[in-house]
């Protein structure tokens, strides 16, 4: 019998833990000595942990419980389906319901074209699947040499080899490195690296960089350009309105095909079922994933528009799948929760009420002397910390070292905000009420002002030189 339940001492289960469970991006020994916070339950956007804490999950996980904890339609659904057909696959010209019906369910959804799906278990597999994808495509149409990728620094799409390769993040590529044949380019960021030009220039100068980065390598070598919507890792970074019209004009001016990570940015998070609607964007191929089953299981994929399927459909084999490609226990939880994100208006409330309230209450935080910019796009946001908000100024300590000390008053204050270097950001359950944003701004404004106070007292309130 197994003897660890929810009434297992907190200190038993946080020795277990660090004796035996290796954590994703996490200083092993570090959390060992300090011990793992355990949670036990989660209902709508609160989650409850073994010491009795109720905490405001600010992060809806890690961007994902879009329709908050504890919908029980989910795992009747799942305990349905895993008596039905708990697990076949879809090699061998093989299909089943769940994964028909999530596919015709995601061409509905999606914008324009898109209407064939590639099914994986992650974002970060769908984007490895994104890789072989449009090397195929290019291999069909007689130019195989167009192998080259084109992402941002600072850009997230993953921790997989293919996945971490294509993202910008150069601590991931220091753990064993990248893959050839992807490039990086500037990340649209202006209030850390815009310098005195304005939000509209720099958008452009910054989307222009593709253009100089295609000619640089030759436009017979690229295949394709990805990009979130929203740098939702690298920060919540919003682009200026001038960037994605003009990344699409230099896409379409040389034939370089266009990948929306939507891995994030679907399912509503952005007040749109698809951040693509939000900013405008006309993507060849969208990653889909965590809002997709809003995190009860774990499932993403590859959105494809009409010209690649075919194309690519065309050549013969696609030597590329998934054991757990369109998993079927998955799948029905994904269509579960699709289905209550639209009977229950839910993207509606994000867009209609939720946002209205937050960004109003989320604006009045950049008049705290800490914070230096406040933004928001539909339900994700950030806010930037700095000693000097006039000069857009830097910390001159080291980078992040003011952002985990506000991300720690936080979840001593039971808010979970995440922290990106020296900004603070936030992507709530898009089932969050007015009653809960007021939660969440109380707790920031507490958190912020503890942070301010002991910086202060420490000395940290010092400006970066040159």
């Amino acid at each position: 019998m197994n003897m660890i339940n929810n009434n297992t001492p907190t200190a038993e289960l946080q020795k277990l833990d660090a004796a035996h469970h290796f954590h994703p991006f996490t200083d092993k020994a570090g959390l060992a000595k300090k011990g793992a916070r355990v949670i036990l339950r989660g209902e709508g956007c609160w989650l409850t942990d073994s010491e009795g804490h109720r905490i405001l999950d600010g992060m809806a996980g890690l961007w994902c419980v879009n329709i908050g904890y504890g919908r029980r339609e989910l795992g009747e659904v799942a305990a349905r389906q895993m008596m039905e057909l708990p697990y076949y696959n879809t090699f061998f010209q093989t299909t089943h319901v769940p994964a028909i019906a999530l596919a015709a369910k995601l061409a509905e959804l999606a914008p324009g074209d898109l209407n064939h799906v590639f099914f994986a278990g992650s974002g970060s597999e769908a984007n490895d699947t994104n890789i072989r994808l449009v090397r195929r495509y290019w291999q069909v149409k007689g130019q195989p040499e167009r192998r080259i990728l084109i992402a941002r620094w600072n850009g997230y799409h993953g921790s997989t080899m293919g996945g971490g390769s294509l993202g910008g993040m150069k601590p991931i590529h220091a753990h064993g490195g990248r893959i050839d044949g992807v490039e990086h380019i500037g990340q649209p960021y202006w209030w850390g690296e815009g310098g005195d030009m304005s939000e509209d220039e720099f958008g452009l100068m910054r989307a222009r960089e593709l253009e100089e980065k295609i000619l640089e390598l030759g436009a017979d070598k690229v295949a394709a350009f990805i990009g979130e919507p929203v740098q939702g890792a690298g920060g919540v970074i919003i682009p200026p309105k001038t960037y994605w019209p003009e990344i699409q004009r230099i896409c379409r001016k040389y034939g370089i095909l266009l990948i929306a990570d939507e891995v994030i940015t679907g399912f509503g998070r952005t007040g749109n079922w698809f951040g693509s609607q939000t900013f405008g964007i006309t993507p060849d191929i969208m990653t889909i994933a965590k809002g997709l089953s809003s995190g009860y299981a774990p499932i993403g994929g590859s959105i494809i528009s009409d010209e690649v399927a075919e194309v690519v459909g065309s050549g013969g084999d696609f030597n590329h799948g998934y054991t757990y490609s369109g998993h079927p226990v998955a799948a029905a939880v994904a269509l579960e929760n699709l289905r209550i994100l639209q009977d229950e208006n839910i993207v509606e409330h994000a867009a209609n009420v939720a946002h209205p309230y937050l960004a109003e209450r989320w604006a009045k935080l950049a008049d705290h002397p800490l914070v230096g910019e406040a933004k928001l796009v539909g339900l994700m946001g950030s806010i930037v910390l700095t000693p000097n908000k006039a000069r857009r100024a830097r910390f001159a300590s080291e980078e992040g070292t003011v952002g985990l000390r506000a991300r720690e008053r936080c979840f001593a204050n039971d808010l979970i905000m995440r922290h990106v270097g020296d900004r603070m950001i936030i992507s709530p359950p898009l089932v969050i009420t007015p009653a809960e944003i007021d939660v969440l701004i109380d707790r920031a404004t507490k958190s912020l002002d503890e942070c301010y106070a002991g910086l202060k007292q420490d000395g940290l309130l010092v400006e970066k030189q040159g």
